[in-house]
């Protein structure tokens, strides 16, 4: 359990009395060091390090670190990055690196770094032109400090839950991976494994069907937002804009609302099992979007998004949402897209002109279930990943703040 009292027996003190900062320094022609860590390998709150690169990666001085040391980001400090070492190696110069005095856990060093209040002290000392900390200023950040045997409790206990949080981000990479590799493979050969033929947009299973997306499909263009004067008659409405689709799923948390006309309103209404997708962005975000489920009872969608309602005896919603995902649609999409530098864009025409695939209606749904399994798994992941990182903030400000205090906690839940 977590027992709540008094701060009687921690005293006051400063990052200084926890670390000291090493500044042994290594030349690129050095060999030996296992690992380099740039401040790009370091991922925004993480206390686990989940990628690195060979030594040969780094082309000035940099700082020798070894296992347990903290790997501190002094450059721009809101970006709140800081790990802990898994072995020997060399730093970038951008990385401080902080070694935990003796009985003191690297964890509890760390847990302090990713406070907020240390990081707005971090970011205090930092401006646009020189945008980065230094030790001289973080070393007096002020801060309690328990006894040593309760910086082990909650080190063991902030670093059980981090490391439940990299499990989960594991999951949720490995299950987006399947699912690519699943997406190239289902629309390559089927389900069957059938024989292939070579289309335009790559490798197809030659028993199914082409048919323009006209054919199959009435895509419906969205309301531009407009700054003129309103008219007294005028409704608000929620509408989907472009930062709500993403590729395979939509973000609705933060759904603004439009004023127009009942009659512009109706025709832009989304239908249950609409696909919504966006008509530009990044190459690699061309044509991104998901099904719309009737999440919210009237909503409208923004001109830069389309909606896409499919007739269901022919080609099944689902189906389409995750062949536009699939290499082939991709491929599709950027080669009729208008380009500019790293932007594209595709127009109503040729979203109309989207040569489908059409394997029979059993054979479409039994893909898009196949599919729909995976992105239940990545999502199921990806709110298990989201709770344990609200956890960790939780604990990380009661416990070192001391509004509870650590006797023993049993974290078994996570593993379940």
């Amino acid at each position: 359990m977590i027992a709540t009292t008094s701060l009687v027996s921690w005293n006051d003190g400063v990052l200084a009395d926890l670390c000291t900062l090493s500044s042994a320094s290594a030349l690129p022609t050095e060999s030996g060091a296992p690992i380099y860590v740039g401040l790009e390998h370091v991922d925004s709150g993480a206390f686990l390090l989940a990628r690195w690169a060979l030594p040969q990666a780094f082309k000035s001085n940099a700082f020798v670190f070894q296992c347990g040391d903290v790997l501190y980001g002094k450059l721009r400090p809101y970006l709140d990055k800081a790990v802990i070492a898994p072995g020997a190696g060399v730093c970038s110069t951008e990385l401080l690196v902080l070694r935990p005095k003796a009985d003191v856990p690297s964890e509890f060093v760390l847990a302090i770094l990713h406070t907020p209040e240390f990081v707005a002290y971090a970011q205090s000392s930092a401006d646009k032109q020189y945008p980065r900390t230094s030790w001289s200023w973080i070393s007096q950040y002020p801060c309690r400090l328990p006894p040593p045997n309760e910086q082990q409790k909650i080190a063991a206990i902030l670093g059980k839950v981090q490391v439940a949080v990299a499990v989960e981000a594991d999951l949720v990479r490995v299950s987006r991976e399947l699912k690519q590799v699943a997406l190239r493979q289902l629309f390559t050969r089927g389900l069957r494994g059938a024989s292939t033929l070579e289309s335009r947009f790559g490798t197809v299973p030659a028993a199914w069907n082409e048919e323009v997306l006209s054919k199959c499909a009435y895509v419906q263009t969205g309301i531009a937002k407009n700054s003129k004067n309103h008219r007294s008659d005028d409704i608000e409405i929620p509408y989907l804009r472009v930062a709500n689709v993403q590729d395979g799923r939509l973000d609705l948390r933060e759904m603004k609302m439009i004023q127009v006309s009942i009659k512009e309103a109706e025709a832009c209404l989304l239908q249950v099992g609409d696909v919504v997708l966006t008509e530009g962005g990044d190459f690699d975000k061309l044509g991104r979007g998901f099904i719309w489920e009737g999440q919210l009872k009237r909503c409208v969608h923004q001109n830069h998004v389309f909606a896409v309602r499919t007739n269901r005896d022919r080609l099944d919603p689902r189906f389409f949402a995750y062949l536009a995902q699939s290499p082939y649609g991709k491929a599709y999409f950027l080669s009729v897209a208008h380009k500019t530098t790293n932007l594209a864009c595709i127009n109503t025409t040729k979203l109309r002109a989207f040569p489908v695939l059409l394997p029979s209606p059993s054979e479409q749904r039994e893909i898009a279930g196949l599919l729909q399994t995976l992105d239940a798994k990545i999502a199921h992941h990806e709110a298990r990943q989201g709770l344990l990182r609200e956890l960790f903030r939780t604990l990380l400000h009661d416990l070192l703040t001391a509004r509870r205090r650590v006797t023993a906690l049993e974290l078994n839940a996570l593993q379940s």
